[in-house]
């Protein structure tokens, strides 16, 4: 149950992350450095508890290799971010947007 709750949270925190950065009232050209930082912040927090990838296919070509426990749990690598991607967009939609 925690590695669900902190891959959803995470993902939408990325999300929001990302949609802030390259919004219309943002100065262009610090959107990279902001989704590299939120990304590294991501990888540190969750790979003691997750051994997050950030990324369904790429936890899907390693647990095809891995097999067994790893194709139980892919599950999680696809469905908390997508959860989390919803989360996330309805929370920019409807606290941070300029719209």
């Amino acid at each position: 149950m925690a590695a669900l709750v902190a891959e959803v949270v995470l993902t939408a925190f990325f999300l929001i992350v990302i949609l802030g950065a390259t919004g219309k009232s943002v100065p262009a050209g610090f959107a990279p450095i902001a989704i590299g930082l939120a990304l590294t912040l991501i990888h540190l927090i969750s790979i003691p508890v997750t051994n997050t990838s950030v990324n369904p296919a790429r936890s899907t070509g390693v647990a095809l290799f891995a097999g067994g426990w790893a194709i139980q749990q892919l599950w999680l690598f696809w469905v908390a971010p997508i959860i989390g991607a919803v989360a996330g967009a309805v929370i920019h939609k409807s606290l941070l947007s300029d719209d």
